[in-house]
Order: C-alpha cells, then structure tokens, then sequence
C-alpha cells in the first residue's frame, strides 16, 4: 500500500507534466473512459497535471453498453472534453469480413476484437485533435503482472500512468483524489466477457496483490496459477525482439 498518497500524487503529476513537456508540448492527453476505476483515475491525474481542457475522454461502447452511464458521470464530474465513438458496426463489420475467410471466430478472438478497434479509434482521434494528442494506457499494476489486458489494445499507448500501482493502491489514489465512491471501488470487469475480473481469473485482486508485494500467498495452486499466468504473459510487457545481425 502507499504510505504517503498526497506525496505519491504529487509526484504522479509532475511526472505527467514532464512528459507533455518534452513529448508533446501543448498537445492534450487521450484516454478510452470505460467507467471503472483505472480510466476515471487516470483521468482525474491528468486533468490535475494538465488541466481539464487538455484532457479528452473518449466513450467507445460496441453497440449497447450497460454501464455507460458511469462513463458519462466520470467525464460530467471531471469536466473534461469527450467524444462518444461507438464501435459496435466496425467490431461485427471486421468478425464478418474474417468469417467469410474462414477465420474461425473463437470466444477469445470476440473478446480481443474490440479493445484493438478500441485503440485504433483512441490515436485516430488523438491524431485528429488541432492540437495533436497522446493516447494515455490506463492499465494497472495488478493486471499488468498476470498479463490481463489485450495486446496492442488496451495494453498499448504513449505512456502509462497506473503501471507502477497495484489495485488496491490505485483505489487509494482514487479515494485521496475525491471521486465518487461507485466508480473508485466498482467491481472490476472487462466489459467483454460478461464476467467480473475476479471470476474470470479465478482469484481476487487482494490475493494477487499481496503476492505481487510480499512473495506471499497461501494456496499453493492459486501462487502456481498466477506465476504461469506471469510467464506466459511476459512478451505483453517486453520490447519486441528483433535479429541483431
């Protein structure tokens, strides 16, 4: 946990500031707002480092989703700009188009499709802005560790400003900075699999987040699973080999 959270957010935003500063001087910052935790905080960090006017929230659901609201109580809340790009036509387009191939359309392929269109949409419209923009990743640490997050979709951006925070602690982050209870301590779900993170990877953010912080953890299957979900999902986090001739 963080000892010293106005400190840890002090600094967070002098961060944010010094990277604008040297890649991407008075451009805005551009982030998906899902409604959970990590995009509402790290938009609240970058409103805080740049200002709201520089800070662009783009609502991407892919046809209907539930949740949207919380999105739009994140960005109203903030103030900051936003956008609502929705998805849904280009995500059946494109799973159509790869079955009239041939390509076999898995349940991992349906849940992967969006994120990368998702991404696609984020520099398109940071790329669009008459000030330019950069794409922010809103992964966290916890996720990061076992590899949830898809590649080259919500695992990508310009620069990352939760990676060095474990759930819990960027709920604190979340907490300090004052947003509003139901979007800080949300049950954490992609909003793809119908399923809660937690359900879906078969233990919770408590457990991995003692482990990744103390080595501890009791189960002995739970420790095994996590340290081969963090193996296998390392290529997520690593520069791209290339042949050095």
């Amino acid at each position: 946990m963080i000892k010293d959270v106005a400190k840890t957010v002090d600094e967070i935003t002098a961060w944010i500031r010094d990277y604008f500063e040297k890649n991407g001087k008075g451009c805005s910052a551009v982030l998906g707002i899902s409604g959970g935790k990590d995009s509402s905080i790290t938009a609240a960090l970058l409103a805080r480092a740049l200002g709201k006017e520089r800070v662009v929230g783009v609502m991407m659901p892919d046809g209907v989703q539930p949740d949207i609201p919380d999105s739009e109580q994140l960005v109203e809340f903030l103030g900051i700009r936003h956008f609502t790009v929705n998805i849904g036509e280009t995500t059946t387009a494109l799973k159509a188009a790869l079955e009239a191939v041939g390509s076999e359309i898995t349940k991992d392929v349906k849940i992967n499709i969006p994120p990368r269109v998702r991404m696609t949409t984020l520099y398109a419209v940071a790329q669009g802005l008459p000030e330019g923009g950069r794409v922010i990743n809103t992964c966290n640490r916890s996720e990061d560790y076992i590899g949830y997050s898809t590649k080259f979709g919500d695992s990508a951006g310009d620069m990352s400003v939760l990676a060095a925070f474990t759930v819990e602690e960027v709920r604190q982050i979340g907490d300090y900075l004052g947003l509003p209870d139901n979007l800080v301590h949300k049950k954490p779900s992609d909003g793809l699999s119908g399923m809660s993170d937690e359900d879906k990877i078969g233990f919770t953010y408590a457990v991995l987040d003692k482990y990744i912080e103390t080595g501890v953890c009791e189960d002995t299957d739970i420790r095994e699973k996590i340290d081969r979900m963090h193996r296998l999902n390392l290529h997520k986090l690593e520069l791209m080999p290339h042949f050095e001739p």
